[in-house]
């Protein structure tokens, strides 16, 4: 043990470490925020020094404290349990690492109760909803004009946004996946990543994961059609762009969804519930839970379980309105 090694410098040699070992860049900038502030939050004693309160009460300001710092606070919101679990995992990340090089003897974060994150529902799209925000992807919303008859217009962006709902939908990828994030300029499928011959696209996923995701002959009919506009694209450009051929974001991606959700009368669209909708229909129709993950990109099977779940009681659902002994009231 080091009884002299004071926070700031446990903290410095354990980001050479994870840049040594490649961890991901996000991975890594999303530690160095947590890490920082926890050491703003206790100024930079010996870390021998540091006890399992401190942690517990650095865990609470944060869970009090208001969404952003100074101008971009948030008043009234304040961090979710997810949060919270990713303040507790980087400095566990950090302890475990100081016991490895014997630079402490006591994982204090261990002896924290780990946090537990809230249990979202899941809200697959039905048929339904698919089918008609694909209904609207070529017309506008009716609008009126001084002295005109309502009217719409076709919309430009008419097969890229077919492309994308087909897309999302075929593959289950996330939404960093799909297009760059506007906070880490990174993240995003290039035209490149497109494999229209053996119908599969290459996705850099949740640690620079590199994976191949197959995809259906309609959607990559449909990406084909989307870059026949875009004949003179190169293999290192994004394959989503919005206007002026600037790459589409993940926020953006967002709104857009969002809004052919409004105009099809789907409330509640986003890019995730896309990937909801893959998941629970890839299992009701045949699919194993091990490609599953794969395709999903998840390293272990926790989040791929409550997909089974949801799948295996819309079957029990079935059964009990389909159930013969039921219906014929033996």
């Amino acid at each position: 043990m080091n009884a002299k090694l004071t926070l700031s410098q446990a903290i410095q040699g354990y980001l050479l470490d994870a840049n040594a070992r490649r961890m991901s860049p996000r991975t890594i900038e999303t530690y160095v925020g947590i890490l920082r502030r926890f050491q703003e939050f206790t100024g930079d004693p010996p870390l021998a020094s540091i006890q399992p309160n401190n942690v517990r009460r650095f865990l609470r300001h944060v869970a009090e404290s208001p969404i952003g710092h100074g101008p971009i606070a948030r008043p009234g919101r304040t961090p979710s349990d997810k949060t919270i679990l990713n303040y507790y995992t980087a400095l566990s990340a950090l302890w475990t690492w100081c016991i490895a090089e014997k630079l402490v003897d006591t994982h204090v974060v261990q002896a924290v109760s780990r946090p537990e994150p809230e249990s979202r529902a899941i809200h697959p799209f039905t048929e339904a909803d698919v089918r008609a925000m694909l209904g609207v992807v070529d017309r506008s919303s009716r609008y009126t004009r001084p002295g005109k008859r309502e009217c719409n217009h076709a919309r430009p962006s008419a097969d890229r946004d077919r492309m994308l709902i087909l897309l999302l939908l075929d593959t289950g990828i996330r939404a960093s996946e799909l297009c760059i994030s506007p906070r880490r300029r990174a993240g995003g499928l290039h035209v490149g990543d497109v494999d229209l011959e053996n119908q599969r696209i290459k996705v850099f996923g949740k640690g620079s994961k590199e994976r191949y995701v197959p995809i259906s002959p309609r959607t990559a009919k449909a990406i084909w059609r989307y870059l026949l506009d875009r004949p003179d694209a190169q293999p290192d450009e994004f394959l989503i762009i919005g206007r002026e051929g600037i790459p589409l974001t993940t926020s953006g991606l967002y709104q857009l969804i969002k809004r052919t959700g409004e105009r099809a009368g789907v409330p509640g669209a986003h890019p995730h519930r896309f990937r909801h909708t893959f998941a629970v229909n890839f299992l009701r129709n045949g699919g194993n839970i091990y490609a599953l993950q794969n395709i999903l990109g998840h390293s272990t099977l926790e989040m791929v379980r409550r997909y089974v779940e949801l799948a295996e009681a819309d079957v029990q659902n079935a059964h009990r309105r389909a159930s013969v002994v039921t219906n014929w009231n033996l």
